[in-house]
């Protein structure tokens, strides 16, 4: 909202960014006597402080006079605390206004400014501006944004409108409304998407990502387990020798799974938007592939910092978390990793606040056997001391490993294999119908994916007959399974009888879930004996 009055004192409405929410601030300013003074209180950041200076070349460059005086702006609530840039533009709309410079030609309550601006007057791209569009659509208001963010701001609110000047706002509020640009064409209409999103998430997964499975030849162990994943949204830890294409089979994870609806497409777009990403139409509707290299920082993965940012945990919910060369993170960043896997949300605490950010991830590492790679390997390049060996396994602590629901082992592919045509391997666009019928039993039977089942629905949904009690009760006593353990036993198991289509869970089923959880462990101990 915008008002003005005779008192020389304007009002106009933003919104701050805190964490995934957008609470409302009251841009103030009030023109007074005395010597040239321009001054913003609020608790602002530096960026919000150094506002001044580009409001006043703005102001300047577009024909209109910086008032003579006491400029004071007063973002309230003052408690609250402000940064970016978002805040030019409603400080250079109210100068105006408390200055009686612009005619008011249409009803200001209900409208909310936003936009950085250049010395010029042009209008810049702010970050986090969709969850600020989501609560002004709540709230009934107009928005008024940079053109580089009105598709953003369109996708959460109907009302939009994108201007590239601080001139055409100006005119906009004058009563011009073809001064800014309505994007109707990709608004909203009845609460649906536009139809361009909705016949991106019509794609296959493999369309969406442009890699296929088919790419990868051989491996059919490590794709079968990479198809369990996608199904039921388990989380696999791939380990073989350097080459061996474990990287190639993370990549095409999210090729396998089905686009993002419209209610969760809007939920990743925020997240990216907060975490100080530009949402473009070419992305909407797919699902994150975050991959952040192992010398990141705990704060980097799991979110932080003064402001309590999102981290990659957050910036991968509902899409994928591929963390490479794995032993190779630090020891706190895996273990910080712990509590969003388990609860698929994080809780981020300052002094003065705690946000709670999703973190429903699909979980993909990569590691080798060894510190050489070649541990298991037919080569016998490895040359690894069994020490050495402990040492590096060493890193990744049990409780991690067992929250890992799949480990399974990537063998070295010879060169016949890599000569041999793809004709015969399935496709990612075949394998991801597969799993969306997976899925769509999961979901019609419990309303939930099998890898989020609680342990109380366990013995409703994964029953077990009594040769898979019998099958059970062996491995538990031969592996020495924790409880966990076999909890997860039990949702994969679940998983791979939802991809044979059957209803309950087969002694086979069983079979191969502990086997997909134990295979690297068992294919590297077998040829390390052989070697030695």
């Amino acid at each position: 909202m915008a008002t003005a009055d005779t008192t020389d004192v304007a009002r106009v409405a933003c919104r701050a960014q805190v964490g995934l929410g957008a609470p409302l601030v009251e841009v103030e300013v009030h023109l007074g006597a005395g010597l040239p003074n321009f001054t913003i209180v609020g608790l602002p950041a530096a960026a919000v402080r150094e506002s001044r200076e580009r409001v006043r070349a703005a102001l300047a460059c577009c024909g209109y006079e910086l008032p003579a005086g006491r400029i004071t702006v007063n973002l309230a609530p003052a408690d609250l605390p402000k940064e970016g840039g978002r805040y030019d533009l409603p400080i250079a709309i109210g100068i105006l206004l408390a200055s009686h410079q612009l005619r008011v030609g249409r009803a200001l309550e209900a409208c909310e400014l936003y936009g950085e601006l250049g010395l010029g007057g042009e209008l810049r791209a702010v970050h986090g501006l969709l969850p600020a569009a989501a609560h002004a659509a709540v709230a009934g208001h107009d928005i008024v944004v940079p053109k580089a963010n009105a598709w953003e701001a369109a996708m959460a609110a109907p009302r939009v409108a994108g201007a590239a000047h601080l001139r055409e706002v100006c005119d906009w509020i004058a009563g011009d409304a073809t001064a800014c640009q309505r994007p109707a064409q990709i608004l909203c209409e009845a609460g649906t998407l536009p139809a361009a999103v909705a016949s991106a998430e019509a794609t296959a997964g493999d369309a969406v990502s442009g890699l296929d499975l088919r790419d990868v030849r051989g491996q059919c162990v490590a794709k079968r387990a990479l198809t369990v994943a996608a199904a039921g949204s388990h989380s696999v830890l791939l380990v073989g020798p350097p080459g061996s294409g474990k990287t190639m089979l993370a990549q095409r994870l999210p090729g396998l799974l089905p686009p993002l609806g419209p209610a969760d497409a809007l939920e990743v777009a925020t997240i990216a938007s907060v975490g100080g990403r530009i949402v473009e139409r070419a992305n909407w509707g797919h699902r994150p592939f975050r991959s952040p290299h192992h010398t990141a920082s705990a704060h980097s993965i799991v979110g932080g910092g003064s402001r309590a940012r999102p981290g990659e945990v957050t910036l991968a919910h509902l899409g994928v978390l591929f963390l490479d060369e794995l032993p190779e993170f630090d020891r706190r960043v895996l273990e910080s990793l712990r509590e969003p896997l388990e609860n698929g949300r994080i809780a981020i605490t300052r002094a003065a606040f705690e946000f709670q950010y999703p973190a429903r991830f699909q979980f993909v590492a990569a590691m080798n056997p060894c510190p050489c790679g070649f541990l298991g390997d037919e080569s016998g390049h490895c040359h690894c001391s069994p020490r050495d060996v402990e040492r590096y396994r060493g890193r990744l602590s049990g409780p991690l490993l067992d929250r890992l629901d799949l480990r399974v082992l990537v063998p070295r592919v010879t060169g016949s294999v890599c000569e041999e045509p793809a004709d015969d391997e399935a496709s990612s666009a075949a394998l991801a119908r597969t799993v969306a019928a997976a899925r769509a039993r999961q979901l019609e039977r419990a309303g939930r994916l099998n890898a989020q089942l609680a342990v109380r629905e366990l013995a409703v949904h994964c029953a077990l007959s009594p040769a898979c009690h019998s099958l059970m009760a062996a491995s538990r006593q031969r592996l020495a399974l924790s409880a966990r353990s076999q909890h997860r036993i039990l949702r994969v198991a679940r998983t791979i009888a939802d991809l044979g289509e059957c209803e309950r869970i087969a002694p086979e089923h069983l079979a191969e879930a502990i086997q997909l959880r134990r295979g690297w462990e068992e294919g590297i101990r077998q040829t390390s004996v052989g070697r030695a």
